[in-house]
């Protein structure tokens, strides 16, 4: 007896170092599904500085070129072409990157013909942003421009933090009405987030919903996590389905690293999380 006290804790001392020694878990990768690179290859270096330094492993984001001082909007077509290549050019000096082009709805046939021609150059996303660049998600002349994305194969990214009453509505209806397109709602609407609670009914409705509708999940986590209705953020998450939600960060507003920090503290699943941060944007954007 006195033989196994002494060498207990020698054993505990042991088994203590063993615990102190063990390498930490190493970083999960994930992809960014909402960037802006306001200030094209500088904006994109220091994006990628700020996620190295917190120890995170990119696997690759959407960058965007408009947010900020620079919108898009409606009578100057050639000035977003323009844009657009440029932003296409830098993607393809960083293979991490997924260039995301935007058009004017406005802008009638010249945004059509925009949009067929990024969509040639390999661009998978456009971004439409009703308030930034001041048109109205009801207006007639968006639908002929998602359902012509929906036949490029191109995923229409819609900003939905709900600035006023009744957005996610329209976003909701124009998703609707253009059943082979493929949106990502940004946001997930905000504080509204509660109105997307209806997809588990719209699922049940024959012949009504395509499914078509993903979300991201950029800004509105960050103020979740650990807030009085996370709760109701989670359940809401899981009603339209897990593998419809992707993580974004919305740089430079927020850091990438805040929206890790704020899905690892929602109370998910290490699958559910898994997905979130990566799973979901290879599956919808044909990654490997």
């Amino acid at each position: 007896m006195r033989r196994l006290l002494a060498i207990l804790p020698l054993s505990l001392a042991v088994a203590s170092f063993a615990v102190a020694a063990a390498p930490p878990p190493a970083p999960q990768p994930v992809f960014d599904v909402h960037v802006h690179l306001r200030e094209g290859e500088a904006s994109l270096k220091t994006y990628e500085r700020e996620v190295a330094d917190a120890k995170l492993k990119l696997a690759g984001f959407a960058g965007m070129w408009f947010g900020g001082p620079y919108q898009a909007l409606q009578g100057d077509p050639d000035a977003i072409r323009r844009a657009n290549d440029a932003h296409i050019a830098l993607a393809a000096k960083h293979p991490e990157m997924l260039a995301v082009a935007t058009v004017h709805p406005y802008d009638g046939q010249a945004a059509l013909d925009e949009l067929a021609r990024v969509a040639g150059r390999g661009v998978k996303v456009l971004k439409l942003h009703p308030h930034t660049q001041q048109f109205d998600a009801a207006d007639p002349r968006v639908l002929p421009l998602v359902r012509k994305a929906g036949e490029l194969g191109v995923v229409v990214l819609f900003d939905n933090a709900n600035i006023l009453p009744g957005d996610s509505e329209r976003l909701f209806n124009v998703a609707i009405q253009a059943p082979k397109t493929r949106f990502i709602f940004a946001h997930i609407g905000g504080m509204n987030f509660r109105f997307w609670n209806i997809l588990a009914l719209a699922r049940t409705a024959d012949d009504f919903f395509a499914d078509n509708i993903f979300f991201d999940i950029s800004a509105t986590a960050v103020l979740m996590a650990d807030s009085p209705v996370e709760k109701e953020f989670v359940w809401t998450l899981r009603n339209v389905g897990i593998g419809q939600v992707l993580l974004g960060s919305d740089y430079p507003q927020l850091p990438l690293a805040k929206a890790v920090d704020a899905l690892d503290r929602l109370d998910l699943t290490d699958e559910e999380k898994e997905k979130i941060r990566i799973g979901n944007a290879r599956r919808l954007f044909g990654l490997r």
